[in-house]
């Protein structure tokens, strides 16, 4: 007599199969997220500056500076 594999077995096979696909769609998903983003972020950087946003950045950049000068003064006379 011939054994032939339970419909529980079958069941089981079925579902991982059903689980590997929805894994592999999720992962496909993320990748092309991932891709969007890295693309997008690459036309932002290409993009050149307006007059308004260098101004700004150069601004930015000096308080920056000037808050690491005084941080720096602040920690020389504790240090004194």
């Amino acid at each position: 007599m011939a054994v032939t594999p339970s419909k529980d077995y079958r069941r089981r096979e079925r579902e991982q199969r059903k689980a590997e696909k929805r894994v592999e769609r999720e992962e496909a998903k993320a990748k092309k997220l991932a891709d969007e983003a890295a693309e997008k972020a690459a036309a932002e950087a290409a993009r050149p500056l307006t007059e308004d946003e260098l101004k700004a950045k150069k601004e930015a950049e000096f308080e920056a500076e000037f808050q690491a000068e005084l941080e720096a003064e602040r920690k020389a006379k504790k240090a004194s």
